[in-house]
């Protein structure tokens, strides 16, 4: 079976792996205090063309996300998200689990609009009652979104000014950032992202490390006591030099976007093959994920020799499904998933 539903079925890169054998023996601090977590701290807020920023490793994104929207918000707080936002609908209710509501806005593509906030947030501020309802204290958003969409520069600066405007923390969720960046038609930077988030992290999970996101916190006030709510929230890694090592590795001489740019161009060919067959894609992801539109009858002949996701049902005949690349995916397995798609 060849997998192409996810982006972290593989381990890590082989020079992470390499770095962590050549590096096992040695005797360092623990909780990211040691010299690879400074290395790799450097490495980010050059790449972010950001001096002062705060940067903090953590394991997983659901841990992440649950850790900062928690550091950000008062008690009587919700975060403002996408209603297919992975903290709405792929996280368990772990943003509600710490006492704030995730208060979603409808979106066809995975992305909202300066627009939707503002007007959500004056609907609150204006009712008579809204003492009683849960008050928007932040937004979140993900680069790329849970659909592969992605946000343009013009996009994110509507988001972050209106986000200033109003005073709501902009929370940028960056899992699957290397391939929103290594998208041809991506317009976004690092640098920007610094510029226009308040907080933002850069995914490691899903883009060649064996574990871990780095946190990267751009507004002052929301620096101080944050590794407080790491060690509190469970997130604190003792052998925090794990973290360290495997982000100093991709952020040297670029390899994080390096393996990026091939996951996208492998996407890329999936798609273009499926539209050559007359299959529409549910939407126009330029990413690592594909969301091609297939009959039933496809489906069952693809599933016998490939693995993908289940994404929606259209009709009883046709359904959505997700093709997923990732850092390590095989060119031999995706001219062969070309093959077939092409014999449908």
């Amino acid at each position: 079976m060849l997998r192409f539903d996810h982006d972290y079925a593989e381990g890590a890169h082989p020079r992470i792996l390499q770095r962590i054998i050549e590096t096992n023996d040695e005797q360092h601090p623990g909780y990211g205090t040691d010299n690879y977590c400074d290395s790799a701290r450097r490495l980010i807020q050059h790449a972010c063309g950001a001096p002062t920023a705060d940067v903090h490793f953590l394991v997983g994104g659901t841990q992440t996300n649950k850790i900062v929207i928690a550091s950000i918000l008062r008690p009587f707080q919700g975060v403002i998200s996408p209603i297919s936002g992975h903290i709405a609908v792929h996280e368990t209710g772990a943003i509600e689990a710490t006492g704030h509501k995730v208060l979603t806005l409808d979106t066809e593509d995975g992305k909202i609009s300066a627009q939707q906030i503002k007007d959500y947030y004056n609907y609150h501020q204006n009712d008579a009652g809204n003492v009683h309802t849960v008050q928007p204290g932040m937004v979140y958003i993900s680069q790329p979104t849970e659909n592969g969409t992605s946000y343009t520069l013009a996009e994110l600066e509507s988001l972050s000014a209106i986000c200033k405007e109003l005073h709501l923390p902009l929370f940028i969720d960056g899992a699957r950032l290397g391939y929103a960046i290594a998208s041809p038609g991506n317009d976004l930077s690092l640098e920007d992202l610094a510029r226009l988030a308040d907080v933002f992290y850069i995914g490691g999970t899903k883009v060649g490390a064996l574990f871990g996101e780095a946190v990267v916190i751009m507004d002052e006030r929301l620096k101080n006591g944050f590794r407080y709510m790491i060690k509190q929230n469970g997130g604190l890694l003792a052998k925090g030099r794990l973290l360290g090592i495997q982000f100093e590795t991709l952020f040297e001489n670029g390899l994080y976007f390096d393996i990026s740019h091939q996951a996208v161009e492998f996407a890329l060919q999936i798609r273009r093959a499926f539209e050559a067959k007359g299959f529409a894609m549910k939407f126009d992801s330029i990413t690592n994920q594909q969301f091609p539109i297939l009959p039933n009858t496809a489906l069952t002949k693809l599933s016998q020799k490939y693995s993908f996701t289940f994404w929606e049902k259209v009709n009883d005949q046709t359904s959505v499904v997700r093709f997923c690349t990732s850092w390590a995916t095989k060119k031999e397995n995706v001219d062969e998933l070309l093959k077939d798609i092409a014999d449908l």
